[in-house]
């Protein structure tokens, strides 16, 4: 697929060809339900936990002999039907991540990045190199190359300005090509890449 090549201020400086197979492939919006639930879970805590009877303070002596008083037999003030004791069925932290196969993935990152193609939304810029640290610059950039929403910006993660300018914009998000993954692609209505990220994409998608 060609991709015509543009730069800051929106003119073409030349054409990109990149593979098929990963930027104009089938869309398979049925991959990105399994991938985006995988990385949704992978991102829960789990910690939630309450205490068992081993767990919480106080003495495990026996409160009184077994026979002879007229009570109840007891164990220990720890037991779970005692004021402060533990919990019968104590909750555990729980790891709620996993991960879908390798070839789940890739095709769903492939189908998202042909999504992108497909509709118009993927730019590509000969480069993001910016002159100085300064946001004012970058959002007036990304308006001159039609982005007016939220815009997904990749590049090699060295682009120190690119980062430091982009963090205090909320509506856009930079990250390095080894990075892009498909929950943070299909939250953005755009996508910017750099011609060495672009090619970066596409071999991490043809391994």
């Amino acid at each position: 697929m060609i991709f015509t090549v543009y730069n800051l201020k929106r003119e073409e400086v030349g054409k990109l060809e990149l593979s098929d197979d990963v930027f104009a492939g089938e869309v398979r919006e049925q991959l990105f339900y399994e991938v985006v639930k995988a990385q949704l879970a992978s991102r829960r805590s789990g910690t939630k936990a309450t205490k068992e009877r081993s767990a919480v303070r106080g003495s495990s002596k026996k409160l009184y002999k077994q026979k002879g008083t007229g009570r109840a037999r007891q164990g220990s003030l720890r037991a779970p039907h005692h004021p402060g004791g533990g919990n019968a069925h104590a909750m555990e932290p729980k790891d709620w991540s996993y991960r879908p196969p390798r070839k789940v993935r890739v095709a769903a990152l492939k189908s998202a990045l042909s999504l992108f193609a497909k509709e118009n939304r993927l730019t590509v810029v000969d480069s993001l190199e910016l002159s100085e640290i300064k946001t004012k610059a970058l959002s007036s950039a990304l308006t001159t190359l039609k982005v007016e929403k939220k815009a997904l910006v990749v590049d090699s993660k060295t682009n120190e300005k690119l980062q430091l300018s982009i963090r205090n914009i909320e509506a856009h998000q930079f990250l390095p090509p080894e990075g892009v993954n498909v929950y943070d692609l299909l939250r953005h209505d755009h996508l910017i890449v750099s011609k060495d990220a672009a090619k970066a994409l596409e071999a991490r998608c043809l391994k």
